[in-house]
């Protein structure tokens, strides 16, 4: 049987691995297993198997040349995975000088999902949350930035929707609402 390939997305700060990790372990409890794979550590994976680099941060300075091999030898890598595959990924990167994509066509087009879930929540709550978040390092944004970056998470989801012909979903993860969240996440996987 052929699983489905699933792409999850949201800004930093919206509580996307609460409610994937809430999610997956309902399906299992229901008998519905998910291999989740998060792209930048497979990525990163890769590169340290081939030398390239000792750490995460230096990821970072990799020339851009070789960050797109090792993205799409992770695609490539992601592709052969069997079963149902969640891909935990950025929709949108935002650095100093825009938004980069974070699905680049070249792993697209290995990855070919079958649906993409926008995790999202209100700019404010996202915004206290990362204000009152003290185990990660997380770059200081204000609202309008927020609300800008989910925004353009929607344009760039429809344009890979239109490259692959695959669904987008979001679900809404509001402050003290994890139950509903983890479980409409759950009727999309199912």
């Amino acid at each position: 049987m052929m699983g489905k390939k699933v792409i999850i997305t949201g800004v930093p700060g919206v509580g996307k691995t609460t409610v994937v990790n809430k999610a997956l372990k309902t399906l299992k409890e229901m008998g519905v297993e998910y291999t989740s794979i998060n792209f930048g550590s497979f990525m990163f994976d890769v590169a340290r198997s081939d030398d390239i680099v000792q750490d995460r941060d230096q990821m970072r300075t990799l020339d851009r040349g070789v960050q797109k091999r090792l993205q799409q030898r992770a695609g490539q890598a992601i592709a052969q995975v069997t079963g149902n595959v969640l891909i935990d990924t950025h929709a949108s990167v935002k650095t100093p000088k825009g938004y980069l994509a974070g699905l680049p066509e070249w792993v697209l087009r290995e990855i070919m999902p079958d649906i993409i879930v926008l995790v999202e929540t209100d700019n404010d709550q996202i915004l206290m949350r990362r204000l009152t978040d003290e185990t990660r390092s997380r770059d200081k944004e204000g609202y309008n930035s927020i609300a800008e970056h989910q925004q353009f998470n929607r344009s760039i989801a429809a344009a890979y929707a239109m490259m692959t012909g695959c669904t987008i979903r979001i679900v809404t993860n509001p402050d003290f609402l994890l139950e509903r969240s983890s479980a409409e996440l759950v009727e999309v996987l199912r």
